[in-house]
Parts: structure tokens; sequence; C-alpha cells
């Protein structure tokens, strides 16, 4: 498949790499339809985050369809439609149970790493250096998302989901949490918004990379 990989500062290129297989019953594979760039991509791209490696996929923004899902994922199936947020979380730890996604214990396997620079270790991240997972991002034709079945968010196709996802994308990335577990004065986002709120965030904060 195509995807967009790091090779040093300044240094982004598009060539083929080996599709995504996978790895764990709470897998998912999805098949990229969009993607947008971060401004948090500019660390990659400038050389800031430590721990980078020559070939690593980018992307954290992501929504696509679903090609593939493991023995174990009771959640998704073949042909949903769902945005995956830029953090990972296995919805089991204690943190996950309280709703603190970004601070989900176990999905990083390398959070030694993260603890030695920063005290602590945030989630597992997509595309966002090894020292935070080293698992490879959405800037690509197709994703592995691990723990599938706690983070993707499914959508209809003809929903009005499907016009505000870089919103929900944004402004959902540090403490993920779907909007039915919310309170409602927890809801910045609302449906009926989408197309204004779309707009204003994707200016604001995302440029589209892939569509469709």
């Amino acid at each position: 498949m195509k995807a967009l990989t790091w090779h040093g500062k300044s240094d982004v290129r598009c060539e083929s790499v080996p599709d995504p297989k996978i790895q764990d019953g709470r897998d998912a594979i999805i098949k990229v339809t969009a993607c947008a760039i971060c401004g948090s991509d500019l660390h990659l791209f400038d050389g800031i985050m430590p721990t980078m490696e020559k070939g690593d996929v980018l992307g954290h923004e992501t929504m696509g369809e679903v090609v593939e899902v493991g023995t174990h994922n009771t959640k998704l199936k073949v042909g949903d439609r769902v945005v995956v947020p830029f953090t990972i979380a296995c919805g089991e730890c204690f943190f996950c149970r309280n709703g603190f996604y970004s601070g989900c214990e176990r999905s990083n396997p390398n959070a030694k790493q993260a603890e030695k620079l920063w005290g602590h270790s945030p989630a597992g991240l997509f595309g966002y250096s090894h020292m935070l997972g080293g698992f490879a991002g959405g800037q690509a034709e197709y994703m592995r998302v691990p723990y599938a079945d706690v983070g993707p968010y499914r959508y209809q196709r003809d929903s009005r989901m499907s016009r505000c996802c870089s919103c929900q994308i944004s402004s959902r990335q540090a403490t993920w949490r779907p909007i039915s577990a919310t309170s409602k004065a927890e809801r910045p986002l609302r449906y009926g918004a989408a197309d204004r709120l779309a707009n204003l965030q994707s200016r604001a904060h995302s440029c589209w990379a892939l569509s469709g």
C-alpha cells in the first residue's frame, strides 16, 4: 500500500509499505477514506519529537471503513464506517474506566521510554514516535487499529456525522469519549451545527489530506 513515511527532519515521503495485518483479537483493519494533517505533525516534520525511525507511517486523525476484524472484536463488523481518535485505549485500566482514555496504562508497549523523558507515559498514539508505541498512522491506504472495540466511533455513511469528522477527531483526541457517555454539559459537538463546526475546526486545526 502507499503511505506517508518519515525519514528525518523535513523529509516526508509517499512510498510503498507492507499492508497492515491483524495482530490481536481486538484489532481491526480499516481502509482509510479521509485523514488530516495536524499541527502537531510539525513536531515530527521539524525533527523535535524523539524516537522517530526512518520509514515510520505518519498520521493520527483518521476515518475509514472496516475491512477486517479480529476474532475477539464484537463491536465492529466489516463495512462499518468509523472515526478513529488519536489515542489508543484498552477500556479496562483505571484511567479508561474513569473516562481518561489518553492516560491508558496498557496501550503503550514502550511506556518506560516515555516515563524516562516525561515522568509518566500517556496512552499509545498513532503515528507519533516509538516511545508512544510505534504504531503506524493513518496517512496511508490502510491502518491497523488496536483495541478497536474501544476507540473507534461508528457513523452512518449518509449521516451528518460524516461532515464533522475533522471536528470530532481534533477536539476529542486528548480525552476521547463517545458522545453517548458524556453529560449534556460536556457535549461541545452538536450535530445540528455540524457544518459550521467542521468548517471552523478544519480551518483552525486540520487540513484534509485525503478524502473519499
